[in-house]
């Protein structure tokens, strides 16, 4: 989990002959104990300093991967297990790295998942509704007594890199990138999760609005985004370049961090976002966009919210997604397989 994933060329793979094993399933008698993998980031913000329990039961199998490429073998290991529940202890970027490597081992027939929130930002399980002090036992709990929500994560694919695919949540370009970068310096001042949307979102809005055009906040990066199978373009509001988006994110959760609604009404699915290079007067309304008080009328002024089952992007700056950050280039957005997670 050290080595930066954006190299698309280093993304681990799994041996063919593990792979052809596939994933073992078993039915488990009332009453008996799930077999359980943890994955466990001890690198994890919350995890520093912090000692793990792993006695909870003989069926609650660790392990902690060194590096992204041990991943592939230790969830291949759990396969073989037979797996009732594949609990991920960390944050977004550790979900990140287990999604993807997951992607050769289960297809489309993953095991239920749990997310412990141990990062310094975790998205994800505020969309799931877990709590900051969700334990092992918890989520071991909650498989049988607790509740179910499925969601799919996008699947990010460059084009120079065909078949290989990492798995995320949360993309963002532009001032995204900007935002990104702001928030690194938000976490070494002790702010965190929803504490980092708010404080870089002031930040962003500040200099968005007192900024020039050339200011890198309001400029954004070039980008091309063509919609569905067919690669229709995304259309421009005529606001600034039409080269050029301020910003662009997007997502397949359903709840936000701080409460934002950066995607309207849309909940479910692939949504996205782009910003064109809006004016001032229209930046200074984004706050009512992003907590869902101003609707209607926004394409005109250069925001887009739409839903799509797919899109590509060729964008000539860096991009995000869940914290990590990818070259420009070409790439392909689309939605993975199902996966239910196991809530409170």
């Amino acid at each position: 989990m050290a080595t930066p994933i954006y190299e698309f060329a280093q993304i681990p793979r799994l041996d063919p002959a593990v792979k052809a094993r596939g994933r073992v399933r078993r039915v488990r008698d009332a009453g008996q104990a799930p077999t359980v993998g943890v994955i466990y980031n001890p690198r994890s913000h919350r995890n520093l300093g912090a000692d793990f329990d792993c006695g909870i039961c003989p069926h609650v199998h660790i392990a902690q991967p060194r590096e992204r490429g041990q991943l592939p073998q230790a969830l291949a290991e759990f396969a073989a297990k037979g797996i009732d529940l594949l609990v991920i202890n960390g944050g977004d970027g550790t979900v990140r790295d287990v999604l993807t490597c997951g992607q050769a081992v289960f297809g489309d027939d993953w095991p239920a998942v749990a997310v412990l929130p141990k990062g310094k930002t975790n998205a994800l399980t505020v969309d799931l509704g877990v709590p900051e002090d969700w334990g092992l036992q918890d989520a071991i709990d909650a498989l049988d007594h607790g509740s179910r929500v499925h969601r799919r994560p996008m699947l990010v694919s460059a084009k120079s890199e065909p078949g290989k695919r990492v798995a995320g949540f949360i993309m963002g370009a532009g001032a995204f990138t900007k935002a990104t970068q702001t928030g690194q310096s938000a976490h070494k001042l002790g702010a965190f999760d929803s504490m980092v949307v708010a404080v870089t979102g002031v930040w962003a809005l500040l200099q968005s609005l007192f900024a020039g055009r050339g200011n890198a906040w309001r400029k954004g990066a070039g980008m091309a985004i063509g919609l569905g199978t067919a690669d229709a373009p995304m259309a421009h509001s005529g606001h600034g370049d039409p080269a050029m988006r301020q910003l662009l994110f997007a997502s397949t959760l359903e709840r936000l961090p701080a409460g934002i609604r950066p995607f309207g009404a849309l909940r479910s699915g692939l949504k996205l976002v782009a910003v064109d290079q809006i004016p001032r007067r229209t930046t200074a309304l984004i706050p009512l966009v992003l907590t869902g008080k101003l609707k209607g009328n926004l394409r005109s002024r250069g925001i887009h919210q739409l839903a799509a089952s797919q899109f590509s992007l060729a964008i000539d700056d860096q991009f995000i997604l869940d914290g990590e950050a990818f070259p420009a280039g070409d790439y392909r957005i689309e939605q993975g397989p199902e996966l239910a997670f196991v809530a409170p």
